[in-house]
């Protein structure tokens, strides 16, 4: 094939197509000698049809006119021509008639089914969902209720239920806080109980002090070294006072339950390493020192954000601690955390709720369908905890709990409030090298070591305060509490 046929031109002796287009021409068409449309399908004017080839103005992917009936040059709706002179895209390739209408034709009964299946999955998924929720409501035990406290602080504090406790040791965890029975770290603020924590005086750190509860007769408790703290810099010791000022309050002198149903609404704190908690201690240990007399945790959280891997003020859990002593605390198997959906703890007021029976123990948040932690006392608590039968000095461990015949032992004894804001600590609620955790729990300068990071989180304390708008306190009191 040569060039010129391969590029439509006509071969030498042979009459051009736009030749002979042009031999018909049509009236009235304007000219258009001017550059053509690329795009063309060929019927644009009269002059492009009497063009002798397509030359240097011609459209070479144009349509030849002579392919096109007569009739359609007649016809300006044929040119897609209508007011204005405006064209639109006519097909060639399809012809009328030969484009499909799926929505003429009879629909098969079948696909029907396509809808009405779905549906009547919906429909059935609702109604198991609404006979759970039913089936769960109606499975819970319904005790009588007694009112014991209703407390909403429209009175202030009242000293004949609640009782501050004053003490520097950290109770047992190594907390950094000390503890005041004044009005500075506990007072009512707009309706509101307030424990608020805060940075104990700086000059305290920096020369020799002593701080002597049992000397101004405030200490709430007895032992030297839960009411006597020092900083000593001349011998060059690392130990300093408790560096920062909380709360803590309880309700062991006007109110305490055995088995019923307590609901504190409250609004955690923001600020790295707070510790707020509303949990429960035995009145009397009567199965022994901690945790064999056990401990009821309602709401444990931390002040640090949604960032910290151990969960911020967006997480709060509920847990139980019982065991034949510290290093056997089964607790790990009553845990459990909540988190908040969309928001934080700290972002407004939620009720944490305990409900307590011979048959179960369960924590909640703002309604009992939402439940947190939930123990079923359908074995003894010695049995679940499998605890072996030494201790790691050789000490056999004796089975307390098994001689009162109950399997909630020890979860059946009279239980009080305590409601509290912390700071840090050494008992690995907050994980060492976790998020900037500038202290080591083994470390003796621990509590130095946290102060000196103040520049760090004190900046995070926007709100290091816990805020108690409510408790609720119910025994049960329907005549088998005793069991």
């Amino acid at each position: 094939m040569d060039n010129d046929s391969y590029f439509g031109r006509p071969a030498a002796g042979m009459p051009s197509v736009a030749s002979t287009a042009a031999a018909t021409p049509r009236p009235g068409t304007p000219s258009d000698s001017a550059g053509r449309n690329p795009f063309s399908d060929g019927v644009e004017s009269q002059a492009s049809h009497r063009s002798s080839g397509h030359g240097n103005n011609g459209n070479p992917f144009a349509s030849p006119s002579a392919s096109r009936p007569a009739s359609s040059f007649d016809s300006a709706s044929a040119l897609g021509r209508f007011d204005g002179g405006q064209r639109y895209f006519h097909s060639r390739r399809v012809r009328k008639g030969e484009v499909e209408k799926p929505w003429t034709k009879s629909v098969d009964p079948k696909e029907k089914w396509v809808t009405i299946l779905p549906i009547i999955g919906i429909v059935i998924g609702l109604a198991i969902s609404g006979f759970l929720v039913w089936d769960g409501i109606r499975s819970v035990v319904k005790h009588k209720y007694c009112p014991v406290l209703e407390e909403t602080w429209s009175n202030g504090i009242n000293d004949n239920v609640w009782q501050k406790e004053v003490q520097v040791n950290g109770f047992g965890n190594g907390e950094f806080e000390q503890t005041t029975g004044g009005d500075s770290n506990v007072f009512i603020e707009n309706g509101n109980l307030v424990i608020k924590a805060t940075p104990q005086d700086d000059a305290l750190m920096q020369k020799d002090y002593k701080i002597d509860l049992l000397k101004d007769g405030t200490c709430t408790s007895t032992e030297p070294t839960s009411c006597i703290a020092y900083t000593n810099i001349t011998a060059g010791n690392a130990s300093i006072v408790p560096p920062v000022l909380s709360g803590r309050i309880h309700t062991r002198k006007g109110a305490s339950i055995k088995y019923g149903r307590i609901e504190v609404t409250a609004k955690l704190p923001v600020g790295d390493w707070l510790w707020p908690a509303i949990w429960m201690m035995p009145v009397d240990s009567v199965y022994g020192a901690w945790p064999q007399s056990g401990e009821i945790d309602i709401m444990e959280s931390r002040g640090n954000n949604y960032t910290y891997p151990q969960g911020g003020n967006n997480i709060m859990s509920s847990a139980l601690h019982w065991g034949p002593n510290p290093a056997n605390d089964a607790w790990w198997r009553t845990n459990v955390k909540r988190q908040a959906l969309h928001t934080t703890y700290a972002a407004g007021f939620n009720t944490y709720g305990l409900e307590w029976s011979q048959k179960y123990l369960f924590t909640y948040v703002n309604s009992r369908l939402l439940q947190v932690l939930y123990v079923n006392f359908d074995s003894p608590m010695w049995q679940r905890g499998n605890f072996p039968p030494q201790d790691s000095n050789g000490t056999r461990l004796e089975d307390n709990w098994g001689k009162t015949g109950r399997k909630q032992t020890p979860f059946d004894q009279e239980f009080y409030l305590i409601l509290n804001l912390a700071v840090g600590g050494t008992n690995g609620w907050f994980e060492d090298n976790v998020n900037g955790k500038p202290w080591l729990d083994a470390s003796p300068n621990a509590r130095k070591d946290f102060w000196q990071a103040k520049d760090r989180w004190l900046p995070t304390w926007t709100q290091p305060q816990l805020e108690v708008s409510k408790v609720m306190m119910w025994k049960q009191c329907d005549g088998d509490e005793d069991n």
